[in-house]
């Protein structure tokens, strides 16, 4: 059945290993930030620099696995109909909404969405990483510099993961102008059990 998360707010999704997960873009151009944990040990959570580590890349497409802190593969990309991810930038902040958006109202942001979503499993704001940034455009030029570029998902893409352990996954419609172009809108997402 499928879900919707409402623009800037954020779920928490519990998933059996063997489970998959679809993350969907129903209307186009809105990042949704994942982060996964583990049900049986909240300590053990999705790392960029493992994954980076053992999959030899920053960009992560069909086949490639995000790894955990522990070196433990936690889900595994079995579809991506758009392969333009960022796993190098940390979820919005209300900090990060007064030093990118001066102007803007401060809002808590995928980060204070995380932790809401995953406090009541044993995650604490600071143990939030760099989350998993799907469908965020982020180049990389030459120099190293990057930039936040509108995502280039349409209306109806999306990625499909399954999970290679029993993981909470924390899933936003993210809150950043930039990340989404300056507008905000819902994230949808469908579990399909592993077994049935």
């Amino acid at each position: 059945m499928m879900k919707r998360i409402m623009p800037r707010t954020g779920v928490a999704i519990e998933l059996a290993e063997g489970d998959i997960l679809t993350v969907i873009d129903p209307e186009g151009g809105q990042v949704s930030d994942l982060l996964a944990v583990s049900r049986s040990d909240p300590g053990e959570i999705l790392s960029n620099g493992r994954t980076f580590d053992y999959e030899e890349s920053i960009k992560l497409k069909t086949g490639s696995q995000l790894w955990s802190n522990r070196s433990n593969p936690m889900l595994t990309i079995i579809e991506d109909t758009v392969g333009t991810h960022d796993f190098l930038l940390t979820p919005c902040s209300k900090a990060t909404f007064k030093h990118f958006y001066p102007d803007k109202p401060v809002h808590r942001g995928c980060f204070g969405n995380l932790a809401q979503a995953l406090a009541p499993y044993g995650v604490k704001p600071d143990d939030i990483p760099t989350a998993f940034n799907v469908f965020m455009h982020v180049p990389v030029r030459p120099d190293g510099r990057l930039s936040v570029e509108p995502p280039l998902s349409k209306a109806g893409d999306l990625i499909r993961f399954r999970s290679e352990m029993d993981l909470v996954v924390g899933l936003t419609a993210c809150s950043a102008y930039a990340s989404n172009a300056g507008t905000f809108k819902p994230i949808d997402y469908c579990i399909e059990r592993h077994g049935n």
